[in-house]
C-alpha cells in the first residue's frame, strides 16, 4: 500500500479535487444546507455560510497528509461544485477505507455518485493498493445502496445502531468490494 494523498482524478464528467476556503459558498447553496440531503446523513443541516466554511477549513488542514482522501465532485462542464466523496475511516492494518459521499439534490439519479465512486475505486485499488473497500447506508435510504450495488460493492449486513445522528444512533447497511472482486470484473 502507497498513499497517495487526495490527487486530482478526472470521469467522464466530473473533476474530484480537493475543497478550498472559496468553496464555502457553494458548498452551503448546494447541498449543505439542504435537509433533503443531510436527511440520511451523520450532520445536520448547515445552519449558515460561516458553518460551511469552518468543516472546509478543517479539511484543508489535512491535504497535505499522504493518507487523507478527501474530494469535492466538480462538474466539467460548468464546474460547478456538486458534492463531495471521500475516506471518512480507515485501517491501514487490513488495507481498508470506508468512503462516505454526499451530493447536492438538484444531482441526485443522474449517475454522477456511482461515477465518482467507480473512478475512487479504481483508484484506491489501482494507485493506492488497498484491498477492501467499504461504504454503508441507513436502510431507508435505498438509493444510496443502489449506488453502491451499482459499483460493485457487495451487501455484508446490517450494523445496529452504528451511526450517531445528534442524540439518537440509527442502523446501518454495509456494502463492500475486495480487490480480487475489482480484479475479476463484473
Amino acid at each position: 500500500m502507497v498513499h497517495k494523498g487526495t490527487v486530482r482524478l478526472e470521469t467522464g464528467r466530473l473533476i474530484l479535487r480537493r475543497l478550498t476556503l472559496e468553496d464555502a459558498p457553494a458548498m452551503f447553496r448546494n447541498w449543505a444546507r439542504d435537509p433533503r440531503v443531510t436527511k440520511y446523513l451523520s450532520w445536520p443541516p448547515h445552519a449558515d455560510v460561516d458553518v460551511s466554511r469552518a468543516v472546509l477549513g478543517d479539511w484543508e488542514g489535512h491535504y497535505p497528509k499522504e493518507d487523507y482522501y478527501h474530494w469535492g465532485m466538480e462538474l466539467k462542464e460548468g464546474g460547478i461544485l456538486i458534492g463531495t466523496i471521500g475516506a471518512v475511516d480507515q485501517n491501514d492494518n487490513i488495507s481498508m477505507v470506508h468512503v462516505g459521499y454526499c451530493i447536492g439534490y438538484d444531482w441526485w439519479h443522474q449517475g454522477y455518485t456511482s461515477e465518482a465512486l467507480s473512478e475512487l475505486i479504481r483508484f484506491f485499488f489501482e494507485d493506492v493498493g488497498l484491498n477492501r473497500i467499504e461504504s454503508c447506508h441507513e436502510p431507508a435510504n435505498v438509493h444510496s445502496g443502489l449506488v453502491m450495488e451499482k459499483c460493485g460493492l457487495r451487501y455484508e449486513g446490517l450494523l445496529r445502531q452504528t451511526i450517531r445522528k445528534g442524540d439518537q444512533l440509527a442502523d446501518a447497511r454495509l456494502y463492500a468490494i475486495l480487490k480480487e472482486d475489482f480484479k475479476a470484473g463484473p
